[in-house]
């Protein structure tokens, strides 16, 4: 245990010797499970305590757009507001994939190698 799990740990405690921690909501049942099991073990106790305070990590904010948009596609009958609300689906993803490293910065780069690769292979024949 780290030095800050142990002067935690040892909060708790003296709380818990005071009382403090007595008829909290939920006492004596079990925590609600999660699933953690994509999230690195080091970083589980900052994502609990992220969560705990309300904070949406922005890629799942930005998921929970995309499932917004798609759904009222789903149930817009006008073309042209369906065509709007694909191309601001279509913006959603696209930075979704761009924090990813996937977006427009993949492409910008795999462009950038092959117009190296080009200058190279032209000098190599000279």
């Amino acid at each position: 245990m780290d030095l800050i799990d142990q002067i935690a740990e040892r909060h708790i405690e003296q709380a818990r010797a005071r009382g403090e921690l007595d008829d909290l909501p939920g006492s004596g049942k079990p925590l609600p499970t999660e699933d953690l099991a994509m999230v690195p073990e080091h970083l589980r106790a900052g994502y609990r305590l992220l969560k705990g305070a309300g904070f949406i990590p922005p890629e799942i904010e930005a998921l929970r757009q995309i499932r917004d948009t798609e759904a009222l596609i789903a149930r817009i009958e006008d073309p042209q507001a369906r065509a709007e609300a694909a191309r601001r689906l279509r913006l959603l993803e696209t930075r979704l994939n761009e924090g990813r490293g996937q977006g427009l910065n993949a492409i910008t780069r795999m462009q950038y190698q092959e117009a190296l690769n080009r200058a190279f292979s032209d000098r190599e024949g000279d």
